[in-house]
């Protein structure tokens, strides 16, 4: 069988389709381009209508380009609007996230008996493959583990926890994922070595709400616990913080990422609004100089590191006011890079009841000049770092590299991909360009 794997939206969604994948090539399918694919996976994401659109949109490109394909699609959107998404063309199968684990062992099964000609997805149980189905041929498990490369990643994004018990306004992933469930530290630090096996040499640490991990397992741990079973681990194996929000990132963590060697020194720390009158509106828990402080601490511990943030433009009760404090807060904070979403409505969101509105045009113009912004900032840090040395991973095809502190930088050819290498940054003009030292 041959199997495509399209995947909208977060790091999160990122794990779950390599969990799809590594279960696809251990049963035996093939990966292939979506036009040629049996089987096609759309991962989708229901953050912003706009992503809604985009799933629909691909959906039917996929039927009509690919007549033969079956389609299953999994993710939040499918999540949460199932009869959306049932009535597209050659639509076999809605997987909500809740089934997903089970799902992936569906997978594996199916692509087995698929590849021994035992039937498609749409005959009998797709869970039900024997075992003597499966291995009729007396030639074991089959198929090839992931690599470095999988999917067009050099890292793992290895998802340790999953939902959210937070409750902000405008958020509708807790009701697409649930409670917090996070994976049991054994069964974390097992992961980590068996990625290590294949050449993993940076696994990305993902969750929803990640800073919440292991408060409701039997055991209780927490984020800073995992980190420091982490940083004691045998071999050549770096960890990249996902997503992490702003009142779960201790100093303590901080310092841990200073002074380990183990972990990136970067941070992707949402903060939403620079006021505290929306921050309140949008039911964040943490003000604005709490966020500046935490800031400021981390780039005085870490004059290196790479800090982003999200932003919502045109949250509902954004006056022109707010707005404008809100930029001048964003400009006057030392990031790295920002993404910029203007507001979308999320029915089952507290902020779809909540006004007034602000008008489309005038969250789109909003958004606008919080990009602008961020393109200073994005251009202002990779200027400061001209003429500094930093360790990276080399991508794609070898004349990339990713460095800790999460900028690409253009090599000469030479080098393979996943190489861990120490790049001189000589110019920022046009884009960097560096040579490893």
């Amino acid at each position: 069988m041959k199997y495509a794997i399209l995947t909208f939206g977060c790091r999160v969604n990122q794990a779950d389709s390599f969990e799809f994948e590594e279960s696809l090539r251990t049963g035996g399918a093939v990966a292939a381009r979506a036009e040629d694919a049996d089987l096609i996976v759309v991962n989708t994401c229901t953050v912003t209508g706009a992503a809604d659109q985009g799933a629909r949109n691909l959906i039917r490109r996929i039927a009509r380009d690919n007549a033969k394909a079956q389609i299953v699609v999994t993710g939040c959107y499918a999540t949460r609007e199932p009869a959306a998404l049932a009535g597209l063309p050659h639509v076999a199968r809605l997987v909500p996230n809740h089934e997903k684990d089970h799902f992936v062992r569906i997978l594996r099964n199916r692509a087995a008996a698929t590849e021994m000609g035992v039937g498609a997805f749409d005959e009998g149980p797709a869970g039900d493959v024997s075992t003597a189905q499966r291995f009729g041929t007396g030639n074991g498990g089959y198929g090839s583990a992931l690599e470095p490369g999988a999917m067009g990643r050099t890292a793992y994004p290895l998802r340790v926890q999953t939902g959210c018990d937070e409750t902000c306004a405008f958020c509708i992933i807790p009701s697409t994922r649930g409670a917090s469930q996070s994976r049991p530290l054994a069964e974390v630090l097992a992961e980590v070595g068996r990625l290590a096996a294949p050449g993993y040499k940076e696994i990305w640490l993902v969750g929803v709400h990640l800073g919440s991990y292991g408060r409701e397992l039997r055991e209780p741990e927490s984020l800073e616990g995992l980190l420091r079973a982490l940083d004691s681990v045998s071999g050549d194996v770096t960890f990249r913080i996902s997503s992490l929000e702003p009142m779960d990132c201790s100093q303590d963590i901080v310092d841990l990422v200073g002074k380990s060697g183990r972990f990136a020194p970067h941070f992707h720390l949402p903060l939403q609004h620079g006021t505290d009158r929306v921050l309140r509106l949008m039911r964040r828990p943490y003000t604005r100089d709490f966020y500046m402080d935490l800031v400021g601490y981390i780039r005085a511990r870490l004059p290196h590191a790479s800090i982003g943030t999200d932003l919502i433009a045109g949250f509902p009760g954004e006056s022109e006011d707010d707005a404008e404090a809100n930029a001048d807060a964003i400009a006057r904070l030392p990031l790295s890079y920002l993404h910029v979403f203007p507001y979308s409505d999320r029915p089952g969101t507290a902020a779809t009841a909540m006004t007034p509105k602000v008008a489309s045009a005038d969250a789109k113009r909003r958004a606008g000049r919080l990009r602008e912004i961020g393109a200073r900032l994005a251009a202002r840090f990779m200027r400061s770092q001209v003429g500094t040395v930093r360790p990276g991973l080399t991508l794609d095809d070898g004349t990339t590299v990713l460095t800790d502190n999460f900028l690409k930088v253009s090599i000469p050819p030479g080098l393979a991909r996943n190489t861990r290498v120490r790049v001189h940054i000589e110019t920022d003009t046009p884009a960097l360009v560096g040579r490893p030292v």
